[in-house]
C-alpha cells in the first residue's frame, strides 16, 4: 500500500510539472499556438494567429488590400500564419494603433505616412507640398530603391516596414466656397497630426487643426472647424462630404500608405516566415491600387451626385509659389530623397 501511494504521488508531481511548464511557454509566446505537424524526422514549425490594425471600413481599398496580403500570407505559409484584419479602427486611430505597434502589442497594421513621420521623421517628405507631379511620378519613386530604403529605415524606430499602398491625392474640402488660396486664409482645417502639415497651412493662411481622423466629422457639424483636406474615397466614405459642400481639386500631397510589422513580432519570426511575409506584402500591392482607381472613381461620381461643387485648379504656380519657402525650410532634412523624387520625374 504504501509503494502504490508513494508512485502515485510521484506521477501527481510529474503531472503538475508538466502543466505549469507549458503555461510557462505559453505566456511567452502570446500568438503563437502549438507546431504544426511536420514529418518524421523533421521541426515542427509554429502557427501564428496576428492582427492587422486598419482605420477604415471593411469595404475600403486599404482594408481590401490588407485582406489580400492576409490571404497571401496564409497561402504561402500553408496556413500556419493567420493575420485577421480588424477594420473601423476597432483596435485604435492610427496614431495609438502606431504606438501598440512599436510596442508589439499590435502586430501589423496599415498607416498613412502622415502620423507615421511622428515615430519616424524620414516619412515626413511626403507630407511636402506639389512634390509629386501626378500619379506616374509618384510611383517611380515608391517603386525605386530609394523608397525602399524608407522602409527599411523604419527599424530604427522598432517597425518592419513592408510595402506601399495606394492613397491618391489630397486636396481641401470646406464648408465654406473655397475657388481660389485667398479663400483658405484664416479658415480652421484639420490635418495630419505632424509638424509638416502644420506648416503647410501657415504658408496658405489658414489655421492648422490636428486632430484624429474619427474626430472630424463632428468637427465639421459643430463649426470647430471650417474644413479638412484628404481624397476623395475618404471623403465619401467618412461622409464628411454631408457637412463640407465644396472640393477644391490642387493635389496638394500625394502621401502613400504603409503596411508595416512590429519589430518585436518580426524578431521572432524565423528566415522562411519573414520572406513570405515580404513576398505577400509586394504582390498585394497591385491587387490594392487596382481596388483603390476604382474605388475613386466611384467615390468621386458619388461626391459630385450629391451635390458637392467640386472646384478643378487649371494655374497651380500660386499655390506652389506660397508653399516654396515651406519646402526650402526643410530641404537639409530630406535633400537626398527630395533629389530621388526629381529624378523619379524622368523615368
Amino acid at each position: 500500500m504504501k509503494i502504490k501511494a508513494f508512485t502515485s504521488m510521484i506521477a501527481t508531481v510529474l503531472v503538475t510539472g508538466t502543466i505549469l511548464a507549458g503555461c510557462g511557454a505559453a505566456d511567452k509566446n502570446a500568438g503563437v499556438s502549438e507546431a504544426s505537424p511536420a514529418p518524421e524526422g523533421e521541426q515542427k514549425q509554429p502557427t501564428y494567429t496576428f492582427r492587422l490594425a486598419e482605420s477604415h471600413p471593411a469595404d475600403y481599398p486599404t482594408t481590401l488590400g490588407d485582406k489580400k496580403f492576409a490571404e497571401l500570407v496564409n497561402q504561402k505559409t500553408n496556413g500556419r500564419i493567420k493575420i485577421e484584419v480588424f477594420p473601423s479602427s476597432q483596435l485604435g486611430e492610427e496614431k495609438a494603433v502606431i504606438e501598440q505597434v512599436q510596442l508589439g502589442a499590435i502586430e501589423f497594421t496599415r498607416v498613412s505616412t502622415g502620423p507615421l513621420a511622428e515615430f519616424n521623421k524620414a516619412f515626413g517628405v511626403f507630407s511636402l507640398p506639389y512634390i509629386f507631379e501626378n500619379e506616374e511620378h509618384e510611383w517611380n519613386f515608391l517603386n525605386g530603391p530609394d523608397a525602399q530604403k524608407l522602409l527599411e529605415g523604419l527599424s530604427d524606430s522598432k517597425f518592419m516596414g513592408l510595402s506601399y499602398y495606394d492613397s491618391g491625392a489630397r486636396s481641401f474640402y470646406t464648408r465654406k466656397p473655397v475657388t481660389s488660396i485667398e479663400d483658405l486664409k484664416g479658415m480652421k482645417i484639420r490635418v495630419i497630426q505632424n509638424k509638416v502639415n502644420i506648416d503647410l497651412m501657415q504658408a496658405l493662411g489658414a489655421s492648422a487643426t490636428p486632430m484624429p481622423y474619427g474626430d472630424v466629422f463632428n468637427a465639421l457639424q459643430t463649426g470647430v472647424i471650417d474644413g479638412a483636406e484628404n481624397n476623395w474615397p475618404s471623403f465619401y466614405t467618412s461622409k464628411h462630404y454631408e457637412q463640407a459642400k465644396n472640393f477644391i481639386m490642387d493635389a496638394h500631397q500625394r502621401v502613400p500608405e504603409v503596411l508595416m510589422a512590429s519589430k518585436v513580432t518580426w524578431d521572432k519570426l524565423s528566415d522562411a516566415d519573414k520572406q513570405a511575409i515580404k513576398e505577400a506584402a509586394m504582390e498585394s500591392v497591385a491587387y490594392q491600387r487596382e481596388q483603390w482607381k476604382k474605388f475613386e472613381k466611384e467615390a468621386e461620381d458619388k461626391v459630385r451626385a450629391a451635390g458637392v461643387t467640386v472646384t478643378d485648379i487649371s494655374d497651380l504656380k500660386p499655390w506652389q509659389e506660397a508653399v516654396k519657402p515651406m519646402i526650402e525650410k526643410y530641404r537639409s532634412d530630406y535633400k537626398e530623397v527630395l533629389d530621388a523624387i526629381e529624378k523619379a520625374k524622368n523615368m
